[in-house]
């Protein structure tokens, strides 16, 4: 590769690259905006501040889609707002160190689901990979001794199978492909806002956002824009732009970097002391994710050549790089 390509290829790995630190940081951030009784009033208002500017930015594309599309979105968007639900209040219950690498098991889940659907054998070199992703969420999960996971890992291993669900079918129905993924994730965004909205309005289910906005403080409000600004909008642009620039599997290899991210922030920046019980899990989480994503893609490869499905939504994890829908499904 000469000097050119080789900085081209640099300036289009940067962006991305740096949506995969701004994910892994997006778990701090939950937790630094977001407490039991707000949980619902701040994903109203994250997403309520995101949707306008979605809108404005496709709004031809939106008008476009056929009714079947809208409602296959509707559908998706409902599982989204349930990814969300078990996310946001699983953060608020663990560190952000395990939430970040709990929910990286979806690279693990989505495979094992895919083969199961598909009547496809595993290989034994993604099998030991999940075994040891496996057994590094049970040691970060531990901390400095032997205990129950907490609640909020369990809602956020919760969370990576919802995700789990979500990537099949949005791969699997046949309602939304070939739509435009800007559109898709707006209508997506949408209909989550929407369960949010009638949630909060029933008692007992914490303040309302206006509430909650008055009563944010600075450093509240930077975190609710990060999340917002950084973590939904410039990650879902910088997709569509490396996407079209370089290959989907190099995009979903850099996203990949996710879960190193979430261990550097969380025991860094959020001083999250996993204990040598949680530390072993965390190495073992990333060297189990990270082998699986290599030992799925032959696999995939050869299920596709196979059997192809015509579908331009492509799972977001771990064989493909969605290139607007996995945008959504982030804490």
């Amino acid at each position: 590769m000469s000097t050119t390509a080789a900085r081209r290829a640099w300036l289009t790995d940067l962006p991305v690259l740096l949506v995969a630190v701004v994910w892994g940081s997006s778990y701090l951030a939950a937790k630094g905006v977001t407490t039991t009784q707000t949980v619902l009033a701040v994903l109203v208002l994250r997403f309520g501040i995101v949707l306008p500017v979605l809108v404005v930015a496709g709004w031809r594309k939106l008008r476009a889609l056929s009714g079947t599309q809208v409602r296959g979105a509707g559908i998706l968007g409902l599982i989204l707002a349930g990814i969300f639900l078990l996310e946001t209040y699983g953060i608020v219950h663990t560190s952000a160190t395990n939430a970040g690498l709990i929910i990286s098991l979806t690279m693990i889940f989505t495979p094992i689901a895919e083969s199961r659907m598909r009547g496809t054998k595993l290989s034994r070199s993604f099998v030991a990979a999940a075994g040891l992703s496996v057994l590094g969420v049970l040691l970060l999960t531990q901390g400095a001794g032997f205990s129950e996971p907490s609640l909020g890992d369990l809602l956020m291993l919760g969370a990576a199978v919802a995700r789990t669900v979500h990537v099949l079918a949005m791969s699997r129905m046949k309602s939304v492909q070939g739509a435009d993924s800007l559109s898709m994730t707006t209508i997506q965004l949408g209909s989550a806002v929407m369960v949010f909205v009638l949630l909060v309005a029933m008692p007992g289910t914490g303040g309302t956002p206006w509430a909650a906005a008055a009563d944010f403080g600075a450093g509240q409000w930077l975190w609710l824009l990060y999340l917002s600004v950084f973590c939904t909008l410039f990650a879902f642009f910088a997709q569509m732009w490396a996407v079209r620039r370089t290959s989907p599997s190099r995009v979903s290899l850099l996203l990949g970097t996710e879960p190193v991210w979430a261990a550097v922030v969380g025991i860094t920046l959020a001083g999250d002391q996993p204990g040598w019980f949680g530390l072993l899990g965390v190495l073992l989480i990333l060297a189990g994710t990270a082998w699986g994503r290599v030992a799925a893609v032959p696999q995939q490869a050869a299920v596709d050549r196979a059997e192809p499905t015509g579908s331009v939504v492509e799972p977001a994890e771990p064989d493909g790089a969605d290139t607007g829908l996995k945008t959504a499904g982030r804490a």
